[in-house]
């Protein structure tokens, strides 16, 4: 993700200021100006010194010495943090100020709208910044006197704390959390701070606020907490409420604080020895995990039912992850959605796998492969028991491709059994008995995989060599008429002109025709309401008729339990909203 991370302070003597920024350089390029439309130069022309920075990038001389103690984070002689992804390469540096001078201007309309005028709620400071803005001394003629507004707004206005989304497409675009740290010297006892992260992609910015928003109060509270702290301490020593109320104000000094320590770093008001490279671990991982929680795919036309159902599994294990984390309080690296995957052998690295429908249906035979397809597509309950895991996983991803994804509940592999209502498909060691009540179920087939004796060493494309299966079902109707979609799939399967690709690409479009009848069922029936008769009818123009009329049916039925809330909700808010009319 393009994009960099800042911790910003408003400086009670110089107004706001960057802290410590944490950016991602990208490994080189052809082209390394097109990323983010900013160039990016190489290590041998980095300034390190912060104050040099400022000069290049705002060529003021009298910026040079407006630095104190609370505008510093690191000494302009320190090299800074640097981490490295192995996976990417990416390197994340760290330091004061941005590597560029573009990028030092970018951060610093991010840092001074975060800390004075971007606040929810308080129209009176939105005349206090506006993009044609340049400096503070084009506000007010004295620059006290600004300053001192500005600090009053932020004691009075609402909705000075707390996330907010700003930006444009010139300067980008900025995700900024205001907040607080107690400081027993400070005027209200309390100075403020603000962690930015700004990127040029708006989109991609918003689809990351909860993501951004749970990791940076995690950072935040961190700090806070700490700097509770050393306030609690200090305010024991010497309570400073007590000795202000007995101390006589001085407008002409306003400016400065009576303790003559008007500037404290944020170290000091947190005692952490190693607070900075605290924070380039903390906004590296940010800039990492951010980057890679999201990706781009082009999609052709209007996305498919998988997709949506892919898409809203995602958001309800990203959902199930923030209730995980709420109640244990982790910050470690998201946890995603795991099935029962329990004694799955970490051993089999190597061994015999189902590579295609074809290889599969070679293994098991015509009729045999047949027989488990069938009782896929009618949603029954596929067991495979045996003792290679990896076997059985590599069986389920082949026969997975049968069906929509949203009719898809698969336990890989499990020491007991699991009902049908929980799975569809069901991975057994082969130990586990199964019940009398399935054993004797028509919605059911096992097939039970034994390793031949003899052999030691299984062959990849010999698995019959290796093993053996046994298939069982107390289903009697014949399987020979139907689907349709299955007859038509064997036919692809049985034709050996047709290479496995093309064979995948036939199957796709057999589940997209039968998707979109499921979907024409389920308006009318479902949505609509319509009587038997009626559904009879379309049934016929459905061509699901003749042949197979029976398990078409239920293959249909079984699909639509497959749809995605999406598409339901749309044609639910639909009907409510009066599209369908009063004849219907």
């Amino acid at each position: 993700m393009n994009a960099l991370v800042a911790l910003c302070h408003f400086c009670e003597l110089h107004g706001p200021r960057t802290l410590f920024c944490t950016e991602a350089l990208h490994p080189p390029s052809p082209s390394p100006s097109s990323q983010a439309g900013i160039a990016v130069s190489g290590d041998g022309d980095v300034d390190r010194d912060g104050e040099g920075l400022t000069m290049r990038a705002n060529s003021s001389a009298s910026q040079r010495g407006e630095m104190c103690e609370g505008c510093r984070s690191l000494p302009a002689s320190h090299p800074g943090f640097m981490s490295i992804d192995d996976e990417t390469g990416i390197r994340f540096l760290s330091h004061q100020h941005p590597r560029e001078p573009q990028l030092f201007s970018v951060v610093r309309q991010a840092c001074v709208r975060s800390l004075s005028c971007e606040v929810t709620n308080c129209p009176c400071t939105a005349v206090l910044w506006t993009p044609q803005t340049t400096g503070w001394s084009s506000l007010f003629f004295n620059k006290w006197l600004f300053i001192f507004i500005l600090i009053s707004i932020r004691q009075v206005c609402p909705g000075r704390e707390g996330p907010i989304f700003f930006g444009d497409e010139q300067y980008g675009f900025v995700f900024s959390h205001t907040f607080f740290i107690k400081d027993s010297l400070a005027r209200g006892f309390q100075r403020w701070y603000s962690i930015v992260m700004v990127a040029m992609d708006r989109i991609y910015l918003i689809n990351s606020w909860p993501f951004l928003l749970r990791h940076l109060r995690l950072t935040i509270q961190s700090l806070q907490s700490t700097a509770m702290k050393v306030f609690e301490n200090e305010q024991g020593i010497c309570p400073q409420r007590a000795v202000r109320m007995n101390s006589v104000f001085s407008p002409a000094v306003f400016p400065h604080q009576r303790s003559g320590n008007a500037a404290r770093s944020l170290t000091s008001l947190t005692k952490h020895p190693n607070l900075w490279s605290s924070l380039h671990s903390s906004f590296s991982w940010l800039l990492k995990a951010c980057g890679s929680r999201l990706t781009e795919k082009l999609l052709e036309g209007a996305p498919t039912e998988d997709t949506l159902v892919l898409i809203e599994r995602q958001t309800e294990q990203e959902e199930e992850m923030n209730c995980w984390e709420g109640a244990q309080g982790d910050i470690s690296k998201p946890r995603g959605h795991q099935f029962d995957s329990e004694l799955v052998p970490e051993d089999q690295s190597s061994g015999p796998r189902f590579r295609s429908l074809r290889h599969l249906r070679q293994v098991l035979g015509a009729a045999e492969f047949r027989q488990v397809a069938w009782h896929v597509l009618m949603g029954n309950q596929v067991i495979w028991r045996g003792a290679d895991a990896r076997l059985i996983q590599s069986a389920f991803t082949v026969l997975k491709s049968l069906l929509p994804v949203g009719c898809l509940r698969s336990i890989p592999y499990s020491s007991h059994y699991e009902e049908a209502y929980k799975c569809n498909f069901l991975g057994l060691s082969p130990d586990v008995a199964i019940p009398v009540h399935v054993s004797s179920s028509e919605f059911s087939v096992l097939v039970d995989v034994s390793a031949e004796t003899g052999h030691h060493s299984p062959i990849q494309d010999n698995i019959s060599s290796f093993y053996q299966f046994y298939i069982s079902s107390a289903n009697t109707q014949p399987t020979d008429k139907g689907p349709t979609l299955l007859n038509k799939l064997e036919v692809a399967l049985s034709n050996e002109n047709l290479s496995v690709d093309v064979v995948s690409h036939c199957l796709l479009c057999l589940k997209e025709e039968w998707m979109n009848k499921v979907k024409v069922l389920f308006k009318f029936s479902k949505v609509d309401g319509r009587g038997r008769e009626d559904t009879q009818k379309v049934l016929a123009l459905l061509g699901t008729t003749g042949t197979g009329e029976e398990d078409n049916v239920r293959l249909l039925k079984f699909w639509m339990t497959g749809l995605s809330k999406t598409y339901k909700s749309h044609l639910m808010s639909a009907v409510r909203g009066g599209e369908r009319s009063p004849s219907q």
